[in-house]
């Protein structure tokens, strides 16, 4: 997200020293920067200021495989996965992963978990990061601050962020999660030459969460890192807390979006997809569905027309509401309709919309430029007959 941030103690100039407060010996020794950078210290940055040494790696121990087994590499079909067949996962966050479509670019699954960690801290070095909260609310916690989440909410984690999430434990919490392996940013088109969200944008920088309650450890010990690099699961020991940030600012720092928070686009005639979009790559688009009033053309039919994904396959994560556009659809259902297949509004979703006034749904879209695979665990939640769905 590009705008500035800052929480904590920094000192007037970068680069320069930074005293810590004298000991009990009357030394006072210095913070240790980091900068938090991307693309080569050209893209977004942040400088953070630590305790102790962030360099201080005391031991490796096991790396896992995190490869997902690919069941159908060149599909074909049109699917639907009953999501909420995913049965609660008796582990955290990272454990109850189950990851469903994916290629080159990206991984999109789905998460149930029980419990949060206590005993490990995470890092994806291979991706950016995006959670969609559907169920279920908590804290994210990272070594920039915290960022409280709930239901509807955009969790965006950059590359390299290490954080836990902790969730309340009145609620059963179920997960989006994508990891994208080109960084994760809101529309080009939406933001003016300096960064700014314009003013036809469907959000602006007054919606966004940023961290907040910056935690500061000074501990040493032995701390767990699980780190995601080269589709592995590395584990490190590091040899103090990750959390002894006494302050940062900067550009590059996690941050959450409602979806209730999105103020869609509307028209005379139905607009097309990409007046929902939400956040961009290199590789895919999000767009976000939600409550709007239809098109108010005096003949105008609000159901989407039929079109062809010639360049793109489209997957729609169907959160909650009406689903104006589908026969037999639920909360929790995600659809893949896979580029080179013509789809549109199923048989009596076209009659239907004409003449209603508005629409109540909720969804995410995520529309990916090369094909998706799907794994083994994504053929356990298809329904089988989706394909089929648009015969009369």
């Amino acid at each position: 997200m590009p705008f500035y941030h800052t929480l904590g103690q920094i000192p007037p100039k970068r680069h320069t020293q930074f005293e810590k407060p004298p000991g009990p010996d009357g030394k006072a020794g210095l913070y240790y920067e980091q900068l938090f950078g991307t693309i080569g210290f050209e893209g977004m940055s942040s400088l953070l200021y630590h305790i102790h040494r962030p360099t201080q790696v005391k031991a490796v121990l096991e790396s896992v495989d995190a490869t997902p087994a690919v069941a159908v590499e060149k599909n074909m079909l049109s699917r639907k996965l009953l999501g909420f067949k995913l049965e609660p996962s008796p582990g955290d966050w990272l454990e109850s992963r189950v990851p469903l479509l994916i290629n080159k670019d990206v991984i999109l699954g789905l998460a149930a978990p029980t419990r949060s960690p206590t005993d490990y801290f995470y890092k994806n070095a291979d991706a950016d990061e995006l959670l969609f909260i559907h169920r279920g609310s908590g804290r994210l916690r990272t070594l920039l601050g915290t960022i409280p989440f709930e239901y509807g909410d955009y969790l965006i984690i950059p590359r390299g962020m290490i954080y836990q999430i902790e969730f309340d434990a009145e609620t059963q919490p179920r997960l989006l999660y994508l990891e994208s392996h080109s960084p994760i940013y809101t529309p080009k088109r939406y933001r003016n030459q300096f960064g700014q969200l314009l003013e036809h944008s469907p959000f602006c920088e007054r919606d966004i969460k940023r961290p907040q309650d910056l935690e500061t450890h000074d501990e040493t010990g032995d701390f767990l890192i699980r780190i995601k690099k080269q589709g592995a699961l590395h584990s490190l020991v590091y040899a103090t807390h990750p959390f002894d940030v006494v302050g940062w600012d900067g550009y590059n720092f996690p941050y959450g979006f409602s979806i209730f928070n999105f103020e869609p686009i509307t028209g005379r005639v139905h607009q097309p997809p990409p007046v929902h979009q939400t956040f961009q790559t290199d590789a895919f688009v999000v767009c976000s569905f939600c409550p709007r009033l239809y098109d108010y053309h005096p003949k105008a039919i609000p159901a989407p027309y039929n079109h062809s994904n010639i360049d793109s396959d489209e997957v729609i994560y169907y959160v909650d509401g009406d689903f104006m556009s589908r026969n037999d659809i639920a909360p929790g259902h995600i659809t893949l309709h896979p580029g080179g297949i013509p789809h549109g509004p199923h048989p009596g979703a076209m009659e239907r919309s004409i003449g209603k006034k508005e629409t109540q749904e909720y969804a995410v879209m995520v529309d990916t430029f090369r094909p998706l695979m799907l794994t083994e665990a994504a053929m356990q939640l298809d329904d089988g007959t989706y394909y089929q769905s648009w015969l009369d």
